[in-house]
């Protein structure tokens, strides 16, 4: 069975085909710059075999469904496509960044799910309405293929009542749905998964801490396989330090910058989310370069680093009370994956919960699962590849195979 996997973005379209069958990947590719005169679709067909074919096409792309149609071209071309025609995808699975309490898995989509993510459209102004454009256009180019939503808020629905609240008038969660929702949901329950699947142990019977790192950040705490807890909130602001977000701050900030700097509610909602973390503190949000900006004795890069990765501890402290037992920290994202020295970082201090990381083992970069602590750690430490497109087109299989 073939499924197509669709993130659509406000100009951008990112795609993987996928034969799950095997789970190979047919093709890979994005669609960029929609919009504007100078579009470009990148596709990968066969991406890591023998037969690697990689084509580009710059032209213009005046929105998302030329955008999808270019895509379905090049997929279904005569001579170096990897389908005869659009009918051989059995299924085109969506991300959709929020679905607020809505949806606690996957699902079909019809006119009454697209109603609730235009609902939710409050929620994530940003991304939901780009995440529709890419269901409508795909509706029409795939008639015969099942449309399932994936929802990056879904797997954090089942965060109990007095981890979601925030100590707010209660009337701003009753009529304005205040509270956390947390985000990268597909991701860490991927990784919880290929977790327990190392482990060799029923996911329902982990408890793990998952620790995603990229431009964006953010952890949970999985108890008995579900999150209880996890660091991102309402909008993906809160929590660990990030690429351009602040993460935890004091809200009193913005009165005091209001008053005293003049800043009003839209530059600091800007300055927040784009202008502060890495970035913010050491003007570089991509952390290779921070590290050689310390190798050169940048102090504030150092900082940035510092105050990142203490973040990060503190939260894996706070989340080991949470859980009281646990049988593994697991890091995944760009920087997780990639970044001996952030890992390092992060866990080292923490040898009174019995977290002991081995350096030597911890020295490289993780194209697949590898294990990093000592013997002697009491929790286990793994670093594992995520691998969203592939999450969600087992959430797809998963979905139809209950259906069938």
């Amino acid at each position: 069975m073939k499924i197509l996997v669709i993130n659509s973005g406000s100009s951008s379209i990112k795609f993987q085909l996928l034969d799950m069958a095997d789970e190979t990947v047919l093709a890979s590719g994005l669609v960029e710059r929609i919009g504007d005169e100078h579009g470009k679709l990148a596709c990968t067909i066969y991406p890591g075999a023998k037969a690697e074919v990689h084509r580009e096409i710059d032209q213009e792309i005046s929105d998302h469904q030329s955008g999808m149609v270019m895509i379905v071209d090049l997929l279904c071309d005569a001579e170096q496509g990897v389908v005869r025609s659009r009918d051989d995808i059995a299924a085109v699975g969506h991300r959709v960044v929020h679905g607020g309490e809505d949806f606690r898995e996957p699902v079909i989509i019809d006119d009454r799910v697209i109603e609730v993510i235009e609902n939710n459209i409050a929620l994530a102004p940003l991304h939901n309405p780009a995440n529709l454009d890419g269901i409508k256009v795909s509706r029409k180019l795939f008639s015969r293929a099942a449309q399932i939503a994936v929802f990056d808020t879904a797997f954090h629905q089942t965060i109990p009542e007095k981890a979601y609240h925030y100590a707010l008038p209660y009337e701003f969660y009753e009529k304005h749905r205040v509270r956390r929702y947390g985000f990268h949901g597909t991701s860490h329950k991927f990784i919880a998964g290929e977790c327990a699947k190392y482990l060799d142990k029923p996911l329902d019977e982990c408890n793990l801490i998952t620790v995603h790192l990229g431009n964006g950040c953010s952890i949970t705490a999985i108890q008995n396989g579900v999150s209880v807890d996890t660091s991102l909130g309402m909008t993906p602001l809160e929590g660990l330090v990030m690429g351009t977000r602040s993460g935890d701050l004091d809200p009193a900030i913005h009165a005091f910058l209001h008053r005293n700097a003049g800043l009003d509610i839209e530059a600091l909602d800007r300055i927040f989310n784009k202008e502060s973390g890495l970035k913010g503190m050491c003007g570089m949000n991509d952390m290779r370069d921070i590290h050689k900006a310390i190798s050169k004795g940048d102090e504030k890069a150092r900082l940035a680093l510092e105050v990142q990765t203490y973040r990060v501890k503190k939260y894996i402290g706070a989340y080991m009370a949470v859980l009281g037992r646990v049988e593994a920290i697991v890091f995944t994202g760009g920087i997780g994956e990639n970044d001996p020295e952030v890992r390092l970082r992060s866990v080292m201090g923490l040898e009174c919960f019995g977290i002991e990381i081995d350096q030597q083992e911890n020295d490289q970069r993780a194209k697949e699962t590898i294990l990093i602590n000592k013997n002697s750690s009491g929790v286990k430490i793994l670093v594992i590849p995520t691998n969203e497109e592939l999450a969600i087109a087992r959430e797809c299989i998963k979905l139809l195979d209950t259906r069938a």
